[in-house]
């Protein structure tokens, strides 16, 4: 069975740092890529970040970079999204999901509806 677990989000204050994981198990680490995702209430759900650490992508949202890292401990089958000098703005709800490594484009998937598998979310919330 496939399964991706979140954990790590939480409250923190603008400019502050969180590292939510994404754990992963069911398949084949190696031949997915993983991606992140966030929801706001009353929004869509957009692409954050994604790795695939076999075709050595990763891509980032342009609302993220220079702030969010992600990373990869194949040993452990997780993912890891290092997010520093948070902003009110990112506050949401954060999914991870994963999709087989041949339907992404060079290793990166950056919309929703090319994933197959999701986990249940961990929220988010910066204050001001």
């Amino acid at each position: 069975e496939v399964q991706l677990v979140e954990s790590g989000g939480g409250l923190v204050q603008a400019g502050g740092s969180l590292r939510p994981s994404c754990a992963a198990s069911g398949f084949t680490f190696d031949d997915y890529a993983i991606g992140w995702f966030r929801q706001a209430p009353g929004k869509e759900r957009v692409g954050v970040s994604c790795i695939s650490s076999s075709a050595g992508s990763t891509y980032y949202a342009d609302s993220v970079k220079g702030r969010f890292t992600i990373s990869s401990d194949n040993a452990e089958n997780t993912v890891y999204l290092q997010m520093n000098r948070l902003k009110t703005e990112d506050t949401a709800v954060y999914y991870c999901a994963a999709v087989p490594i041949w339907h992404t484009i060079a290793g990166v998937a950056p919309s929703p509806s090319m994933y197959d598998y999701w986990g249940q979310g961990t929220q988010v919330t910066v204050s001001s």
